[in-house]
């Protein structure tokens, strides 16, 4: 059992100052993480109800002309075996499928279907309106503000997608 009063006690100075440098990116994950969990049940009331986080990224990852599994693995920042599991789901789901690349006909591309592009126009939509409601809850300058000054902070190399990279230690 984890006692609450001593999870961070080694970093904890006891002094309960607010903006100690670990609560940075707990603070911008839980805010990444509330965005994410509340697009999945819009996207599963909206007729998506299979739809994965891994699965967003994954979709993006193939893009609007198709990758290969490889492709799909480099971007996404794990292995051709992991790519190739996450594109076995998606191809099940109806979200992709696998044809044959017209320039090389040794390679398969995975392409997005219709569902599959439904779901991401959904997804863009919802994400709209997410970024509305905080802008309603915080301000519509607060939130342009908090976006301007990630921006300024953020490589601009950083929109990757091989968010599973980092906790996979690849």
């Amino acid at each position: 059992m984890v006692d609450e009063k001593k999870v961070n006690q080694v970093v904890d100075d006891g002094k309960g100052v607010p903006g100690r440098g670990y609560e940075l990116p707990l603070l911008l994950f839980a805010g990444f993480r509330s965005l994410i969990d509340r697009l999945h049940l819009e996207l599963a009331r909206q007729g998506h109800p299979d739809v994965r986080p891994a699965h967003g990224f994954a979709m993006q990852a193939i893009g609007i002309d198709g990758a290969t599994a490889s492709e799909v693995g480099r971007r996404l920042g794990v292995s051709k075996q992991a790519a190739g599991k996450t594109v076995d789901r998606l191809v099940a789901l109806g979200y992709a499928v696998r044809a044959d690349d017209p320039s090389d006909a040794r390679r398969k591309l995975v392409r997005l279907t219709p569902h599959g592009l439904d779901a991401l126009s959904r997804s863009a939509a919802i994400f709209d309106r997410l970024r509305a409601d905080w802008a309603r809850k915080l301000g519509a300058d607060r939130v342009t503000g908090i976006e301007s000054a990630l921006r300024s902070v953020v490589p601009a190399d950083a929109f990757r997608l091989d968010a599973a990279g980092w906790f996979s230690g690849a």
